[in-house]
């Protein structure tokens, strides 16, 4: 009995985050409501009004501004924001009107809709996400488009990529923090042999571990790994892997390492070098601005050198700049 204690341990689930939007204290929706409407009513937009309130307001804040704005002017706050704001500072209104699961949504359905699919934002919702997140990210993705989630990604995605997309859109992760050392061994003797020890990679192996166990035992079995094979488990699957497969493995891998590492590293890509990477630069902000982004913030300094807020001034200009500086607290 002994043995089996020690093998077994209580592990924290995942690191706790802290966000830098909070309920905004006092809160009225009313005054808040009329601020909007005169800042859009008339000739021009106050766009400073509207990221004075939008850009400073919890989720649960700007759904019920949604709801008090349509109880006193008989007007849709949504339609009124799209016909006044334009362009990117629009994009980012938008998306905070949304609530996190219909975001969710919104972004798979865009990442799959037309010609080409966005694999980098598929992968970045659907292997980031919490069960309870993926349960709601269904229920609202069925109700705004009358299709299963699951059944788009097995019509927009192919091969291994497919089953790991398809195994995440389960949400049925396993969340306990107990890590038993003695599987995770196994586990990742199981992995050795499915990749290095053999000839072509027995993807499916790593689906089976990667995709159903919980945070604290894949950090157990990445560890157990290492001292098998002296490679990291990110070496062995660059070298096992391709494509978009490979991708998606090194992203739960990164999350269950480091997540928010993986979203500072991600908001980095997004402005380093020429242009910017705007849809993903929205989609990080705005989902994790009231969720973790005290942390992303400093993940990203002592990365980079730098502070976030440094590259979005440099990157981003106007009310698009401000709009982001209000979410991630400066």
């Amino acid at each position: 009995m002994a043995g089996a204690t020690g093998a077994m341990q209580q592990m924290s689930l995942e690191p706790k985050g802290s966000g830098t939007l909070k309920d905004h204290t006092p809160f009225d929706a009313e005054d808040d409501s009329k601020k909007l409407r005169k800042a859009m009513k008339g000739l021009g937009t106050d766009e400073r009004a509207i990221i004075d309130i939008i850009g400073h307001r919890s989720g649960r804040q700007r759904q019920e501004l949604k709801l008090k704005f349509k109880t006193m002017f008989g007007r849709d706050l949504i339609n009124d924001l799209k016909s006044e704001l334009g362009g990117k500072f629009e994009d980012v209104i938008l998306a905070l009107m949304m609530s996190p699961p219909e975001y969710d949504a919104y972004e798979l359905k865009r990442a799959m809709k037309g010609a080409g699919t966005d694999e980098d934002a598929l992968i970045e919702i659907m292997c980031t996400r919490s069960n309870a997140e993926i349960q709601a990210i269904n229920a609202a993705y069925k109700q705004k488009y009358r299709s299963l989630l699951e059944k788009d990604l097995i019509s927009e995605t192919s091969g291994h990529f497919k089953r790991l997309m398809v195994s995440m859109a389960t949400g049925g992760r396993t969340e306990t923090a107990t890590v038993d050392a003695n599987k995770a061994r196994a586990d990742a003797q199981a992995l050795f042999q499915a990749g290095e020890r053999r000839w072509g990679t027995d993807e499916s192996q790593f689906n089976v571990i990667l995709a159903s166990q919980s945070y604290p035992q894949l950090r157990a079995v990445f560890d157990a790994y290492t001292a098998i094979s002296k490679k990291t488990i990110e070496a062995a699957i660059k070298s096992e892997m391709s494509g978009d497969l490979e991708m998606g493995m090194l992203t739960i891998v990164k999350v269950v390492k480091n997540k928010h590492a993986y979203f500072a590293e991600k908001l980095y890509k997004s402005m380093k070098g020429l242009g910017t990477d705007d849809q993903t630069l929205i989609r990080v902000v705005v989902t994790r601005c009231e969720v973790d982004m005290v942390q992303i913030k400093q993940e990203f300094q002592r990365a980079y050198q730098k502070t976030l807020a440094s590259f979005i001034q440099d990157d981003c200009t106007g009310h698009y700049k401000k709009i982001f500086l209000a979410l991630i607290g400066e």
